[in-house]
């Protein structure tokens, strides 16, 4: 789950070009951004999506709870004279930044690429690649049990079903056990040593094309994160803060998170249905519109850019319909709950 929100050519804060926005041409095309509009991107990362919908004419409302890309992004802000502001905060509260920042609290578009992004991939220094040394950390924002708390702290159990659920990894359980025995002797406190110890516990076949640690690594990010519940309350929010027309396009990079937009776009687009058991059933209107089946990247993109070839985009149209509610807590798709770290566990 590698999200490609950057720009190939013209980075938002400048220097050598690392960053390609993916599926851009199908987001501006299900966005249909004009002159005159307010588009929030909900995960601005290197701005990418922000500086294409702005040379058509967009303002932009850009979010990321990371300091870093609020700080790179800062010679873009100047460039655009006003039509960029950007919020520190989680794209699941974008319907209080919207309130806060846009003229009646109503927008014309929402943009989420949901995950990681390719500049915090590529530093070691977040600790989020299994291929280059660096701290255990994976915080995408600056607070919070980081993943060498996790991995150090969290029971074995509970361990192994964050393993199991959000990186669909099979041997949870070994690896869990694994990572139990060897933190009684020295904690975990680099990248490199927690997938050093998942590549043995796993194992790795000649035709194996990826790399053992990869869904540890998934997993532990996602939970450090609280990735799939920030999506939930984001869909959410998004829906609140549309105007009737606005456009929701989200970019998602594997089947957990394409399964809860796909679910939620479902669900908002049709009636609940009625039964002959419970005839008073009270009708409740669709607040979307779903605008296509899921688009995947072109063979020519994926083969450009690695890290589009599992993106797929699902858009809708928000209708006139009171928003159904939701999203601030409570979760309507059936996300298992999961242990959370004590914060004594928690370094500071």
């Amino acid at each position: 789950m590698m999200a490609g929100n950057g720009e190939a050519s013209r980075p938002a804060g400048g220097g050598p070009a690392r960053h390609i926005p993916v599926l851009l041409p199908e987001v501006l095309d299900a966005l249909g951004a004009a002159g005159g509009e307010t588009v929030v991107d909900g995960t601005f990362g290197a701005g990418g999506y922000s500086r294409a919908i702005m040379e058509r004419g967009a303002s932009v409302l850009g979010i990321d709870r990371d300091p870093t890309a609020i700080e790179a992004a800062r010679p873009l802000v100047e460039e655009m004279k006003g039509r960029l502001r950007l919020v520190r905060a989680r794209f699941g509260e974008l319907d209080a930044v919207v309130r806060r920042e846009a003229p009646e609290g109503r927008v014309d578009g929402v943009v989420l690429d949901i995950g990681v992004s390719s500049m915090q991939i590529d530093t070691a220094s977040r600790g989020f690649s299994f291929q280059k040394e660096g701290p255990l950390d994976m915080r995408m924002g600056a607070d919070g049990p980081s993943a060498a708390d996790v991995v150090n702290h969290l029971k074995a159990g509970d361990l192994a079903r964050v393993l199991s659920f959000l990186g669909e990894e099979r041997q949870a359980g070994r690896i869990a056990r694994a990572i139990e025995a060897r933190r009684a002797e020295r904690p975990f406190e680099t990248t490199l040593d927690l997938a050093a110890l998942v590549g043995r516990v796993v194992g790795r076949k000649p035709q194996d094309r990826i790399d053992p640690a990869t869904r540890t690594f998934q997993a532990l990010r996602i939970y450090v994160n609280d990735e799939l519940g920030e999506l939930v309350r984001g869909l959410a929010a998004a829906e609140r803060v549309l105007r009737p027309g606005g456009r929701l396009v989200v970019v998602t990079f594997h089947s957990l998170e394409d399964r809860i937009v796909k679910r939620f776009i479902r669900e908002r687009s049709t009636a609940p249905a009625g039964s002959r058991h419970l005839p008073d059933v009270q009708h409740v209107a669709p607040t979307f519109e779903a605008r296509n089946k899921a688009v995947a990247a072109s063979e020519a993109e994926a083969s450009a850019n690695p890290r589009a070839r599992s993106a797929k985009l699902r858009a809708a149209i928000r209708t006139d319909a009171e928003p159904r509610g939701g999203g601030s807590g409570e979760s309507p798709f059936d996300l298992p709950p999961l242990a959370e770290l004590p914060q004594s566990r928690v370094t500071r």
